[in-house]
């Protein structure tokens, strides 16, 4: 069984079991968690897809940790003209584990 939720403004495809690096939510390490904007629940030839969202189903998941990525560099420069600026930026996320898929059915 799989499923297609979003979060953070991002969709995933998750299924049971796997980790998944999603925007950083504001939990603690351990905590569970559940994403309820589920887009699509397929199992085996049978897919539900919601309008926008499948009705009663949810994503149960468990907070492992949280981190930082890579850090990203921002250059900009107009030639001729004296101006250049750099900056970085480092986004923070909170990586899960997948327990349950619900679909509701």
């Amino acid at each position: 069984m799989y499923a297609v939720i979003k979060s953070g403004g991002k969709q995933y495809r998750v299924a049971a079991g796997g980790q998944l690096r999603v925007e950083a939510l504001p939990a603690e390490v351990g905590a569970p968690v559940s994403f309820d904007q589920v887009l699509l629940v397929g199992e085996g030839d049978g897919v539900r897809v919601g309008a926008p969202y499948v009705a009663g189903a949810a994503v149960k998941a468990t907070v492992v940790s949280h981190g930082r990525g890579d850090k990203v560099k921002i250059f900009k420069l107009r030639r001729r003209k004296h101006y250049q600026k750099s900056q970085g930026h480092r986004q923070s996320y909170t990586e899960v584990r997948i327990d349950d898929i619900v679909s509701g059915a």
